[in-house]
């Protein structure tokens, strides 16, 4: 259904989300699929292979890790390279993994085969202003990067549709992993890498413009946890913590193609949402940074 207004984050400050809300992260997957997959108390990251498999199928190449601590530990943020220019890379990712005064270089960018690489700036959208009741449709950032990615296969196409409503998507990113009744544990995480969960989006807002001064500007997706007796698939998911900036993506055209961002959610068990900014209300913005990119509808 397309609504008009997310109720659940309405309350958010600058700076803050709600108790109820929180930052966007790695998948939180259901139950019955974690243990058919070998999760089990002591061998609680087995659960996630299928998910992982899924994250690691080669049209998700783009997406990468970011690291706060000069690749030490990756999963602090998550992004998706979107294409070269000029012999530079361009990463599409979520804003709020930086501070409003943050710059390209506080994190450490890794390709898919193994590359480092620095930022050398970051654009954020004109429309994000750091306050998740109001502009989860603009949480967007792209980082140029001190160097081309060769690495990922080719520039992945960009959703440019207005179907987005009750289609299935395909949300990948690294981070902080969970299972719907608990939410997420540290021993879930002891497989490292990407994953990524299904999902049906069960709500659209369309932007907002000129967006309001103190109420949501709208262009988000949104998804719900659902339990498999509520009709819940077996790969189905939402986002925990860690994996914010990473993608969803849709098939259109006969392909894979990104259509949002991941932003912010409700939590991380059974009945929580999550939150993607909306790729296709953005082309213009998006072209104008990185030129020649592709987008199907």
């Amino acid at each position: 259904m397309t609504v008009l207004r997310r109720r659940i984050l309405a309350g958010a400050t600058t700076g803050m989300l709600t108790t109820a809300a929180k930052r966007a992260g790695a998948v939180i997957i259901l139950d019955g699929t974690w243990r058919l997959e070998g999760g089990a108390p002591g061998q609680e990251g087995a659960g996630f292979r299928a998910h992982m498999a899924l994250a690691n199928q080669p049209q998700f190449a783009a997406v990468i890790p970011l690291s706060d601590d000069e690749g030490q530990n990756w999963g602090a943020a998550s992004g998706t390279w979107i294409g070269n220019v000029a012999g530079r890379g361009f990463v599409l990712t979520a804003a709020h993994v930086f501070h409003p005064d943050g710059a390209a270089d506080d994190y450490v960018y890794r390709t898919p085969g193994g590359s480092l690489r620095q930022g050398t700036e970051v654009v954020f959208h004109p429309f994000y202003n750091w306050k998740d009741s109001e502009r989860t449709g603009y949480d967007l950032a792209i980082v140029r990067l001190d160097g081309a990615v060769d690495d990922a296969g080719p520039p992945p196409a960009l959703y440019a549709g207005d179907r987005e409503d009750g289609a299935r998507i395909v949300i990948v990113g690294y981070g902080t992993r969970g299972i719907g009744s608990t939410g997420e544990r540290p021993e879930f995480n002891t497989l490292p890498g990407k994953a990524a969960a299904e999902n049906t989006v069960d709500e659209v807002m369309a932007a907002v413009l000129p967006p309001p001064a103190a109420a949501d500007a709208g262009n988000w997706l949104g998804v719900t946890l659902r339990r498999e007796d509520e009709g819940a698939g077996w790969l189905d998911g939402i986002l925990g913590s860690g994996d914010s900036g990473g993608s969803a993506w849709l098939r259109a055209g006969g392909e894979w193609a990104i259509a949002g961002v991941n932003a912010n959610g409700t939590g991380d068990t059974y009945g929580a949402q999550s939150y993607f900014a909306r790729v296709s209300g953005v082309r213009e913005w998006l072209e104008s940074i990185v030129p020649g990119l592709r987008f199907v509808t």
